[in-house]
């Protein structure tokens, strides 16, 4: 393989298309420390918070949301759309793209335009079923399609001859050894180093029915000697936990260092995003999914095969409440035996190398 010399990734809006561009953005450098990177993002999309800090250079350019019926804003969306790609254009001239690896949202979009018109690779990767409006735009224009999950072809008539790469994942994770780093995890969070311990994550965005959940069953798990390491959401109003437990209960608005819960952690709670499904199945990490309820099943669709591979119990957003807690999650967290052999199923359903395998099929679609 010749090196690469500029490569454009596209992706924004939400934490499912930075991470995992990111990440991948990490992996070209370390192959190549002198390759050209260059993010093309929205103005205000979380790109802007991500994607500086880790020394990347983004480029915003204007995106808009494609309409999904016939109405007003589909007459104006043509003119939008190549305004946008025009702006997009630009920016692949300066910096003489070889190719163009877009992760979804709406910015995606006048990438995957502006390469076309060059006649530049384009290179899909998509995690969800069905696809973002973007990604299946973008499978339109390029037989080059990634995606993070086997069931993904199978389920999406447009994803029918993608590659299954996996999902790109930051090292910390994909290198992450659980138990070599557990008594430094629970450590750095105050919590005791000989209690079963449930992690609760419900995305970047928290996920207020579980945050009353758990918080309900406080006592309950507490009873029961499980501690509880729970990431609230930073958008979301604090629930209140009761201050008389006789184990940690320790919660925190936000976790940047995502590693270090999963590391603390026996079993986690957390929602079906795609992100989160990749990373604890590729740590092995057994895990309670509560997909999102107000969507197209996306998220349930993301958990359902790591549960039928055995890593993890699938439980609707209505039916979690502190009763279940009790019923559910005490008898399985307070048995090491079967946590052991969900983790195991778990690790054996997901990858920890997704970033090097989109690598290599970026190399194949530049080569071709």
């Amino acid at each position: 393989m010749g090196p690469l010399r500029s490569v454009v990734l596209a992706g924004g809006g939400t934490g499912g298309h930075v991470y995992p561009l990111l990440a991948f953005a990490d992996c070209l450098r370390r192959h190549d420390p002198s390759v050209r990177i260059t993010c093309v993002g929205t103005p205000r999309g979380l790109e802007n918070d991500l994607v500086p800090p880790h020394g990347y250079d983004l480029r915003p350019i204007p995106a808009h949301q494609l309409p999904r019926s016939l109405n007003l804003d589909l007459v104006r969306t043509p003119g939008r759309m190549w305004r946008a790609a025009r702006a997009a254009g630009r920016v692949l001239d300066e910096v003489v793209a070889e190719v163009v690896v877009g992760f979804g949202g709406y910015v995606s979009v006048p990438a995957y335009l502006a390469a076309w018109r060059r006649e530049l690779p384009i290179v899909v990767h998509e995690v969800n079923v069905p696809p973002g409006v973007a990604n299946r735009l973008g499978t339109k224009l390029t037989k080059h399609v990634a995606v993070g999950f086997p069931h993904q072809p199978v389920q999406a008539e447009s994803l029918r001859h993608a590659r299954v790469v996996g999902v790109p994942l930051r090292r910390g994770i994909a290198t992450l050894d659980r138990a070599a780093r557990r008594a430094t995890a629970r450590e750095h969070f105050g919590l005791r180093p000989d209690l079963p311990t449930l992690f609760v994550a419900g995305g970047s965005q928290g996920a207020r029915s579980i945050n009353q959940a758990v918080a309900g069953a406080a006592a309950r798990l507490a009873g029961a000697g499980v501690q509880v390491l729970h990431v609230m959401g930073a958008r979301n109003e604090p629930v209140p936990v009761p201050a008389d437990l006789p184990v940690p209960y320790v919660t925190l608005p936000y976790l940047s260092e995502m590693e270090l819960g999963y590391a603390a952690a026996d079993l986690m709670l957390a929602r079906g995003g795609a992100m989160t499904c990749a990373e604890v199945a590729a740590i092995g990490l057994p895990t309670v999914y509560v997909p999102y309820p107000h969507s197209n099943q996306e998220q349930q669709r993301n958990a359902l095969p790591v549960v039928q591979a055995g890593g993890g119990l699938l439980v609707d957003d209505a039916e979690l409440d502190p009763a279940w807690l009790e019923r559910h999650v005490v008898p399985l967290i307070r048995d090491p035996q079967r946590l052991a052999a969900m983790g195991a199923a778990a690790a054996g359903y997901g990858r920890r190398d997704g970033d090097e395998a989109l690598l290599a099929f970026v190399h194949e679609a530049v080569g071709r």
